[in-house]
């Protein structure tokens, strides 16, 4: 079993990080998170075509952020505590279209972020 006590870091998922199977896979457990929102961004969709990232999520378009022209425009998802070896292993199942960003939540909370590239 690993130790979580060195979770310091806060990441925000809006796709396929919340799905039980991509943090068994990728984390080797199953994440426990708070909802919360980030503002200013809304979601489109992505195909993707990387064989790993297809067969761990099950599913072809996984959902995508970007900055928003409408200020009321809100992106609902879950913020859950990880450790820095986690958000590495998040960085390497995320495919190119992705970049990480630190934003600011509706909570105040702040959070990496993966939203388009």
């Amino acid at each position: 079993m690993t130790d979580h006590t060195d979770a310091t870091e806060q990441l925000f998922s809006y796709g396929t990080l919340q799905d039980k199977a991509v943090q068994l896979a990728n984390f080797s457990r199953e994440l426990q998170g708070r909802a919360d929102a980030m503002p200013g961004y809304r979601q489109d969709w992505v195909e993707i075509t990387d064989p790993e990232v297809l067969r761990t999520s099950g599913k072809t378009h996984h959902p995508i952020v970007q900055p928003s022209d409408d200020p009321a425009s809100e992106v609902a998802g879950t913020v859950f505590l990880i450790t820095a070896r986690e958000l590495a292993a998040a960085d390497e199942y995320e495919v190119d279209d992705y970049k990480r960003v630190q934003v600011t939540l509706k909570s105040g909370t702040a959070a990496w972020v993966y939203v388009k590239a």
